[in-house]
């Protein structure tokens, strides 16, 4: 064996024993998006409005350490809590399956303040009829509705607690409540208080609600207090958690929340696993069956691809410390992706392999120069869709960041299993001497269709479909996006039995909700969607069990966007999109010294993108952020087709210069067309396994990638390169 082959080997061995490393075991390694394993997804705005100038300017950083230590009380494991922007933070917490209680507890405010209730009954008449005395508030105490007249200045606040615990009051049917324990100046005021108003109420006011209003009998100079309010056992307990924590500096409201129940989560894993499964193995026996011995080395190149996206991933917190590895549905997207373009340049080089073989060279020869020659197709068309990907992480959301982060390490890997792998198992082999011959099938001979002369039907058959689509699409308005863009609140639950949704939609509409859309799955009809336009989930929920008592009703998730997160959402997926395409045309414009190549590239793709559009528009499919990264998957494999035709005709200019510009593309596209159809075919059996066992979740995914894939292959035929010959003159 040759050393060159000898150290190559050695070097492949220790990457494959680091990313096995780095990626087993997995559950250790490598987190599972809320996505995937469960939980909130929080995005909270803070109020400033009534903030000083002073006040405002540290608020959102104070609010974010009274959140992370409540949530450290709360016992999450391991939480995500950042600040984003001026005033805004992102809350995520796996595995929390109570939301309405940790709504609670990370939204309360907790302002605990002291305030002496009036005794003078005309005022308190007066008020009640709306006339309030200046210095006076109206409030209702909580344990009996009974209207109190408060002074507005509070003579003790939260500030003079120093810790507030639960108990249970033997003297009220072991009901809890919650004892305060001032600190010593608090004390000290407290007992001057009931000194100086024994005979008076005071009220303790929480969060501008009367908890209770005792009656100062005597004066209490112990240093402590007693809220009491009905409250069931978990709600003392997080009544006293956010009082020891303290008070937050200003009200906060919910821009975005996204729960994922564990079913839903464990499903999502089971079917995206059972998918990806059945895909991948009709993708290897698809790759050996046809390439015989090349397709078995392919396989491995595949499966090392695999194992290497999971050890990039499990090594992202070394090399960037603070980033966790987290596997999401839109990372799995992009693992798709890449094992796609995998199996792309493994087909390049093998079509290129046979072509060699069949020109007469010996095999050795014919290895050697069927790598060299679809080396620079490969480098082009993953570079290509590379920078894209780091355009979509700097300008993406989080989603899009993780799609993002996954195709990266994936178009790496593809890179070095199918160049550097596969050519180091084949040059072992004839060290050895144990290749003879490289036999393929090759069910696509070499054709001579004329696909430019067909260029102007194709021109007016895609602008129907776009126009069709198009006109969808804007004829729903809003009602074309999901909540993701548009706002509003999505309800999934889960019932025992498949219900009648007639039954839910009039249980609906006497909660209040005849507005409501509710959507039943054939494939799976106990599952049942609801959308509103307003955050009532817990009326929702409530009345759902109340309606259907024997029903076993589960939360799958709720999901909210407010106005102005489905705003900020929308700009930063086009962002992304806008900037991932000025990055492909930069590339194919310097690479190709030829601007024309560019913009009918960038055009292409841009149609591949509206077709898969307007055929969520026109099947009625919402479009939402994982359909973004199903336009974000679209674009970069469309490109990638693209590339490998335009670096054939490059190639062909140098080798056939008698040949006009139209007979070049009309070459060029025939060649390729077999590695076309092969790779869209490999590629077509994962998303359509998706589609078909992936779930609801990934159907819409599924469903705009096979739109989006089959217009690319259309695309790059009849659409891009016969735009270059529409534009180009040969010199």
């Amino acid at each position: 064996m040759e050393k060159r082959v000898l150290y190559k080997s050695i070097m492949i061995l220790a990457v494959v024993g680091i990313c096995a490393y780095s990626a087993f075991p997995l559950n250790k390694k490598i987190n599972l998006g809320l996505d995937l394993q469960g939980g909130m997804h929080l995005l909270l705005k803070v109020d400033t409005k009534g903030l000083s100038a002073d006040a405002k300017a540290d608020a959102c950083d104070r609010a974010l350490e009274v959140i992370r230590n409540r949530i450290d009380a709360f016992g999450v494991r391991e939480p995500h809590i950042v600040k984003q922007g001026i005033d805004e933070i992102v809350v995520q917490l796996p595995g929390v399956t109570d939301r309405q209680r940790a709504i609670d507890l990370i939204g309360k405010t907790a302002l605990l303040e002291f305030k002496l209730v009036s005794n003078d009954l005309e005022k308190l008449k007066q008020a009640i009829e709306g006339n309030i005395p200046e210095g006076f508030e109206l409030a209702r105490a909580l344990d009996d509705n009974e209207p109190l007249l408060l002074e507005k200045n509070a003579i003790l606040t939260g500030d003079a607690i120093s810790n507030a615990s639960v108990r249970f009051d033997q003297s009220s049917f072991n009901e809890p409540v919650v004892s305060l324990e001032f600190n010593p100046e608090g004390a000290k005021k407290f007992a001057e208080i009931t000194v100086g108003n024994v005979g008076r109420r005071l009220a303790i006011v929480l969060d501008g609600k009367i908890q209770t209003a005792p009656r100062i009998k005597e004066a209490i100079p112990s240093g402590q207090a007693v809220i009491t309010g009905r409250f069931t056992p978990d709600q003392a307990q997080d009544t006293a958690l956010v009082l020891r924590v303290g008070a937050l500096p200003a009200p906060m409201h919910i821009e975005e929340e996204r729960t994922i129940g564990p079913l839903l989560g464990q499903d999502s894993i089971n079917k995206g696993v059972k998918a990806s499964i059945i895909g991948g193995i009709i993708v290897i026996f698809f790759m050996a069956f046809y390439y015989l011995l090349a397709g078995l080395v392919a396989d491995i190149a595949l499966l090392l691809n695999f194992l290497i996206i999971l050890g990039g991933l499990g090594m992202l917190p070394a090399l960037f410390p603070g980033v966790s590895a987290t596997l999401t549905l839109p990372g799995i997207a992009g693992i798709a992706l890449s094992l796609g373009m995998a199996v792309d340049a493994n087909v390049l080089i093998n079509e290129r392999i046979r072509e060699e073989i069949n020109a007469g060279k010996a095999l050795r020869t014919a290895i050697a120069n069927g790598y060299s020659r679809a080396f620079t197709a490969i480098l082009d068309s993953n570079l290509t869709t590379l920078i894209a990907s780091l355009f979509l992480f700097w300008f993406g959301t989080g989603p899009i960041r993780g799609f993002a982060v996954t195709l990266t390490i994936g178009l790496l890997a593809s890179m070095f299993t199918a160049v550097v792998v596969t050519r180091t198992i084949m040059e072992i082999f004839l060290s050895f001497g144990w290749l003879k011959s490289l036999p393929m099938q090759n069910w696509i001979r070499q054709t001579k269709i004329d696909f430019v002369g067909k260029r102007k039907i194709c021109y007016v058959l895609s602008l129907v479909i776009i126009i069709s689509g198009m006109v969808a699409f804007f004829n729903k308005g809003k009602n074309a996006y999901g909540i993701d863009f548009s706002g509003g609140q999505l309800h999934e639950y889960s019932f025992k039995n498949a219900v009648a949704i007639d039954k839910v939609r009039g249980c609906l509409s006497e909660a209040g909700f005849s507005d409501a859309s509710i959507q039943q799955f054939k494939e799976d009809p106990k599952v049942v969607l609801i959308r509103t336009s307003s955050d009532k989930s817990d009326i929702i929920t409530d009345k759902l069990k109340e309606k259907f008592p024997d029903e076993d009703i589960q939360i799958l998730r709720i999901e909210k966007v407010g106005p102005v997160a489905g705003r900020y959402l929308k700009g930063k997926a086009v962002n992304a999109l806008i900037w991932a395409l000025v990055g492909i045309l930069i590339y194919v414009f310097i690479r190709f010294k030829h601007f024309n190549f560019a913009i009918a590239g960038v055009i292409a793709l841009l149609h591949d993108v509206l077709i898969a559009l307007g055929l969520l528009a026109i099947t009625g499919r919402p479009i939402d952020l994982l359909s973004v990264t199903a336009f974000l998957a679209i674009a970069g494999y469309s490109i990638n087709d693209t590339i490998v035709i335009y670096d054939r005709v490059r190639e062909n200019m140098r080798l056939s210069r008698k040949l006009s510009l139209s007979e070049l593309i009309n070459l060029s596209v025939n060649q390729t067309l077999g590695r076309t159809i092969l790779t869209s075919l490999s590629t077509l059996f994962v998303v359509t396994a998706i589609l078909l066992y992936g779930g609801e979740v990934l159907g819409n995914f599924a469903f705009a990638l096979i739109a989006g894939f089959i217009s690319g292959v259309y695309s790059t035929i009849f659409i891009a390169s016969p735009l270059v010959l529409a534009w180009t003159k040969k010199k």
